[in-house]
């Protein structure tokens, strides 16, 4: 029993330092015959395209969205996703916006969370932090990153003048996972049309996804987090005047797991400063 818990502590680190790649597209069964990996691979082959094509749909509606088109195939094919999109666009203010967050019944994750976690912080700030997803501490109390990881992303924000006075934060998704797991691909479509409807209405200086989920989300990248760290980037949307400067930032749990990491995350931090400076 201890092994299994093990394996899947490691599992999870894994993902939340962003190691979500793998050397070859299907994984091999050393213990059996020589040969007989072919049939496996070919199925797993199969798996890994379905699921490729699945994701790659939303990213492509991020890339673009014509302002007059008909819904993209990945918004009809998921229930609740063309209704997510119609709220969310006629939301006017924040307070609209969280209101028709609370109201939406379509993500499953709200039936097993406790609170659904909308933002913390200040909404004029020139700063958004945006996170993966709610855990516990923050499932229980309904507000962002206020555990450990959130204790540490504060601290990382003190050390360049930030408080949540001067910051923004929220996550890709609004309601926890099971068992903290990472959201699936259908329920951060669910949740992205008010993702993005917050980042139009915040309409911050500067974007920080925190972590490889959220990144990749918001950019439609699909390299790893330890690859998109450390350079500016920008993010675009149909409603927004222009584009914003996007920062990507190592995830603090995998700062909490990884201290040698935050040699990187303080370059990331001056590199926020100077910005914030010059600006």
């Amino acid at each position: 029993m201890t092994a299994i818990h093990n394996a899947r502590e490691a599992l999870v680190w894994q993902l939340e330092a962003g190691i979500d790649e793998c050397i070859g597209e299907a994984p091999v069964n050393r213990f059996i015959e020589p040969g007989a990996n072919e049939a496996l691979e070919a199925e797993a082959s199969v798996e890994s395209q379905h699921v490729s094509r699945n994701a790659s749909r939303t990213v492509r509606r991020i890339e673009a969205r014509p302002e007059q088109a008909p819904a993209p195939a990945a918004q009809v094919e998921i229930p609740g996703v063309q209704s997510a999109w119609e709220q969310a666009a006629a939301c006017a203010t924040v307070e609209e916006l969280e209101a028709a967050v609370r109201g939406f019944e379509e993500c499953s994750l709200k039936k097993t969370a406790t609170n659904t976690v909308f933002s913390d912080g200040n909404p004029a700030a020139k700063v958004m932090f945006v996170g993966e997803a709610p855990g516990a501490d923050e499932d229980r109390q309904g507000k962002p990153f206020i555990g450990p990881s959130g204790q540490l992303l504060d601290k990382m924000a003190a050390s360049i003048g930030l408080d949540r006075t001067g910051f923004y934060i929220t996550n890709i998704v609004f309601w926890r996972p099971p068992g903290n797991r990472n959201p699936t691909t259908n329920e951060i479509a669910l949740c992205l049309p008010f993702v993005e409807r917050h980042i139009e209405l915040i309409d911050p200086d500067i974007l920080i996804p925190l972590g490889g989920p959220a990144t990749k989300t918001l950019l439609g990248e699909q390299q790893g987090i330890t690859r998109l760290r450390g350079k500016w980037r920008t993010y675009q949307s149909k409603n927004l005047a222009a584009p914003v400067d996007v920062m990507p930032f190592l995830h603090p749990a995998y700062l909490l797991r990884s201290p040698a990491a935050k040699k990187d995350a303080w370059r990331d931090l001056l590199a926020v400063k100077d910005k914030l400076n010059a600006g």
